[in-house]
C-alpha cells in the first residue's frame, strides 16, 4: 500500500489563473504559440535551475529554444535568459557549477562550458554530427553519441570512406530496413564516444566504448542521455544497448552494458539472464549501486517496470519494488543515496514517489498533474516539470514533506485570455466487470454553462497501453477540441496503463473486445450521469491504435456516431504484420507469433473483414514518413471508404511521421478535425 504524505492540491497551473471577462475559446494556433519547458538542470549547491524555454516561429514553421536560468533562493522571480553562444542548447550544469552546453560552430556542433555569469569557452574541436553529451563529475571525461559507421576507430571516422554506388537504390541483408521515420543505413549505429579532458579542453581523437557491439546506444528511436551514465571518476560507463541481427525487429531485449571509458576492454553485459528490456541505467551517489528497471517478459514492451539496484561490487540485483503494481517511469537517486525518487501512472495521474531503496517503501510526493523530468535536491526534495489538461509544463519543487510548490508561470498571460474548462474523472463497472476510468473535459465559460446540451468529442488514445490522462498534449490536446464548444469523453479500456499490470495486459489478443465494450459502457455511463453531454450528437476520433478502433468501430459499432476521425490507424492487420517495423510489438499484441504461424489470431480482429457493414463518414489521415503504422493503411481505409460511397476526406503529409509534429502542420491538422466534427456535429450551442 502506498502512503502519500502532505499531498498538495492539484498541480493544474490553470487553477492559478483567473480568467478575465474577455476570454476566448483556445485554438491550435494558441496551443502552438505556448511556450515550452525543457527538463531542468540544478546546480550543485542548489541555487540555481537551468533550463530551455521554447517558442514558435510560425513564419518559419519552428520552434526556437533559449537556455534559461532561474535563481530558486529568490522568490517571485521569473526565469531569464543566460547570454550564451548563438544556438546553444543541451545546457547542463557540471559538478563544478559550469554550465555546459552545445552549440554551432558553423556547420559544427562544439562543446562549451561558462561558468555563471562568466564568458563562455569554447572547449572542444570535433568533426561530425553530435547526438547528446555527458560529462563525469570530475570533469575528466566527456561521453558523446552519435551516428557512426562501425568501422569507425575514432570520433571523427578517419579512413573511413564508403563504396561508390552505381546507382540510388539502398541494398539490405537483414531488418531493420527503417525505423520510426528513417530508413536505416547498413553498418551505421548510434555509438557512443570517450574523450579525455585535460587542461579545460577537450582532447584526443575519441575511443569507442561500445567496442565491437553492434546495435543502437541510446536506442531508437525515442533512447537518450537517461539511457547512459558515467562513474563520478570517468572510468566506467553504463549504458544500455539490443545487440542487432536477424533478431532485431523482434526483440526487445535491451541490456545494462559497463564498458571501460578508455576502451581498453569489451563491454560486460550486466543483465544478461533477462530477456526482456533492461533501461535507465542511474548510479548511485556513493557510486556503489547502480539502478534501473527491467521488465520480465521477452518480447513485450509495455511490461511492468520493476525498479532494480544492482550492487556493482557484488552483482547481486534486488526488485526493490517487486510488490509494487506500478510501472517506473523514470528513475532519480535521492542525494543521500538512501531513496530513490520515481515517476509511475495512477489512475489518469503521473506523480513523483519515494521508493526506500532498501525496503521498496512507496511513499507519494505529489498529486495531480503529469510529473516528469525530476532533479533530487539537498534535505530530501526534488524540482520537477508537471503539466495537466489544464496547462503546460511548469517548474516545481517538492519538499521532504510532500509540500509541493509552483515555481514559474510561463504560459500565464496567454493562459489568462483562454476560456476555462471542467475536468472531471468517472469511473464505472466495464468489461469483465473491472472498475475502468475516464474523465470528461467541458468548456467552461458562462455560455456553455447555460447550454442545455453540448456535442461530444469521443477520443480515443493510442499505445494501446498508453492513457490520455490529465496531461497536456500538443498532439492531442483536449482543450484545442473542447474550444469550439465540444465536450470531450475519453476513456481508459483494458490495455491502459496506470491500472496495474493485469489491466495493461488484458488487451492482447483481445484488440476488439474488451476495449470496444469499454468504450460503448464508458461513453453510456458518462452522457447518463451528466445531462449536458448529448448522447445523439458524439462523433469519435482516434490515433494509432486509437485510429484501430475508429476502423473497429466503422464495421462493429456503425450506428453510433455521426462521423469517425482515424489517424494512423491499421485498417489490414495483414499487411500490417508485413509492413510496420517493430514486428515485437504486432506480433505480441496476437499472441507471440508472425502472421504465417497463426493467421486466425490477427484475422479476429482485422477491420478490413468488415468493409461491407461501415456506413459512417470518415476522416482519415496518415503521414507519408509513418513506417509504424505505413501511409498504404491510411489510403487503403480512403479507398474502402470512397469505393462504399461513404462520405470521406483524406489528409495526408509528406512530412510528418506516426505524429504531426510541425507547427504550421499542427494547426492545419486541428483544423481539419475540427472542420470535419463541425460537418456532422453542427454548430455548437454557444456558438
Amino acid at each position: 500500500m502506498i502512503k502519500r504524505i502532505a499531498l498538495a492540491a492539484s498541480v493544474a497551473a490553470a487553477a492559478l489563473i483567473a480568467t478575465p471577462s474577455f476570454a476566448r475559446p483556445m485554438t491550435a494556433t494558441d496551443m502552438q504559440m505556448m511556450r515550452r519547458l525543457g527538463a531542468p538542470s540544478v546546480s550543485p549547491n542548489g541555487r540555481y535551475a537551468l533550463f530551455s524555454l521554447s517558442t514558435t516561429d510560425l513564419a518559419a514553421n519552428k520552434r526556437n529554444n533559449v537556455v534559461h536560468i532561474l535563481d530558486l533562493t529568490a522568490k517571485g522571480v521569473a526565469p531569464q535568459p543566460l547570454d550564451l553562444t548563438k544556438g546553444a542548447h543541451d545546457a547542463t550544469f557540471g559538478a563544478d557549477g559550469a554550465i555546459w552546453y552545445l552549440a554551432p560552430v558553423g556547420e559544427q556542433e562544439q562543446l562549451f562550458r561558462a561558468t555563471v555569469g562568466g564568458q563562455p569557452a569554447q572547449i572542444s574541436n570535433l568533426k561530425g554530427d553530435i547526438s547528446g553529451f555527458k560529462v563525469s563529475a570530475d570533469g575528466s571525461r566527456l561521453l558523446v553519441w552519435a551516428d557512426r559507421d562501425l568501422r569507425c576507430s575514432d570520433f571523427a571516422c578517419e579512413g573511413v570512406t564508403k563504396p561508390e554506388k552505381t546507382g540510388a537504390g539502398r541494398t539490405y541483408d537483414q531488418l531493420f530496413i527503417r525505423h520510426w521515420d528513417t530508413w536505416a543505413e547498413p553498418g551505421v549505429r548510434s555509438r557512443i564516444f570517450a574523450f579525455p579532458i585535460e587542461g579545460g579542453k577537450v582532447t584526443g581523437a575519441g575511443v569507442p566504448v561500445t567496442g565491437g557491439l553492434v546495435g543502437d546506444t541510446p536506442s531508437k528511436p525515442f533512447g537518450g542521455g537517461e539511457e547512459i551514465d558515467i562513474s563520478a571518476d570517468g572510468k566506467t560507463v553504463y549504458f544500455a544497448l539490443r545487440e542487432a541481427g536477424r533478431i532485431e525487429a523482434t526483440s526487445t531485449n535491451l541490456d545494462i552494458f559497463a564498458a571501460p571509458a578508455d576502451g581498453s576492454a569489451q563491454p560486460t553485459n550486466l543483465t544478461a539472464d533477462n530477456d526482456g528490456t533492461d533501461n535507465l541505467p542511474v548510479l548511485s551517489p556513493d557510486g556503489r549501486s547502480l539502478a534501473y528497471f527491467s521488465m520480465a517478459r521477452a518480447g513485450y514492451e509495455a511490461d511492468r517496470q520493476v525498479l532494480q539496484v544492482r550492487d556493482l561490487a557484488t552483482g547481486q540485483t534486488r526488485a526493490v519494488t517487486a510488490n509494487w503494481d506500478r510501472s517506473v517511469g523514470s528513475i532519480a537517486w535521492a542525494k543521500d543515496g538512501k531513496s530513490i525518487l520515481v515517476t509511475a501512472e495512477d489512475v489518469l495521474e503521473q506523480p513523483v514517489y519515494r521508493v526506500d531503496a532498501a525496503t521498496g517503501k512507496v511513499t507519494g510526493l505529489t498529486g495531480n498533474g503529469h510529473a516528469g523530468n525530476v532533479v533530487p535536491l539537498s534535505g530530501g526534495g526534488a524540482l520537477f516539470t508537471s503539466n495537466s489538461v489544464m496547462a503546460p509544463d511548469d517548474l516545481y519543487r517538492v519538499d521532504a514533506r510532500g509540500k509541493v510548490t509552483q515555481l514559474t508561470n510561463v504560459n500565464r498571460d496567454l493562459l489568462a485570455e483562454l476560456d476555462p474548462v471542467s475536468f472531471k474523472k468517472f469511473s464505472f463497472k466495464g468489461a469483465n466487470n473491472d472498475t475502468v476510468w475516464g474523465f470528461t473535459l467541458k468548456p467552461g465559460g458562462p455560455q456553455y454553462a447555460a447550454a442545455a446540451k453540448l456535442p461530444i468529442a469521443f477520443v480515443v488514445h493510442g499505445g494501446p497501453q498508453g492513457s490520455f490522462s490529465n496531461s497536456w498534449s500538443y498532439r492531442w490536446n483536449p482543450r484545442v477540441f473542447a474550444g469550439p464548444g465540444y465536450a470531450v469523453v475519453s476513456v481508459d479500456f483494458h490495455g491502459s496503463t496506470g491500472y496495474g499490470q493485469a489491466f495493461t495486459d488484458a488487451i492482447r489478443n483481445n484488440w476488439g473486445g474488451w476495449p470496444l465494450e469499454d468504450l460503448q459502457k464508458g461513453l453510456a455511463f458518462a452522457t447518463s450521469q451528466d445531462p449536458q453531454l448529448d448522447a445523439d450528437n458524439a462523433c469519435a476520433l482516434g490515433a494509432s491504435y486509437g485510429g484501430y478502433m475508429m476502423n473497429w468501430i466503422a464495421g462493429q459499432w456503425p450506428d453510433r456516431f455521426k462521423c469517425l476521425v482515424q489517424h494512423d490507424g491499421v485498417f489490414d492487420a495483414r499487411a500490417m504484420a508485413y509492413e510496420t517495423e517493430e514486428l515485437w510489438f504486432d506480433e505480441w499484441e496476437h499472441g507471440g507469433k508472425a502472421y504465417y504461424e497463426d493467421p486466425a489470431a490477427f484475422e479476429r480482429w482485422n477491420p478490413v473483414n468488415h468493409v461491407a457493414k461501415w456506413k459512417t463518414p470518415m476522416l482519415v489521415i496518415t503521414g507519408e514518413k509513418d513506417y509504424r503504422i505505413p501511409y498504404t493503411q491510411g489510403i487503403a481505409s480512403f479507398t474502402a471508404l470512397q469505393r462504399r460511397g461513404i462520405p470521406s476526406r483524406l489528409l495526408v503529409n509528406p512530412e510528418e511521421n506516426h505524429w504531426v509534429l510541425k507547427p504550421k502542420n499542427s494547426i492545419q491538422w486541428y483544423g481539419e478535425v475540427l472542420g470535419w466534427l463541425g460537418t456532422y456535429l453542427g454548430k455548437p450551442p454557444a456558438n
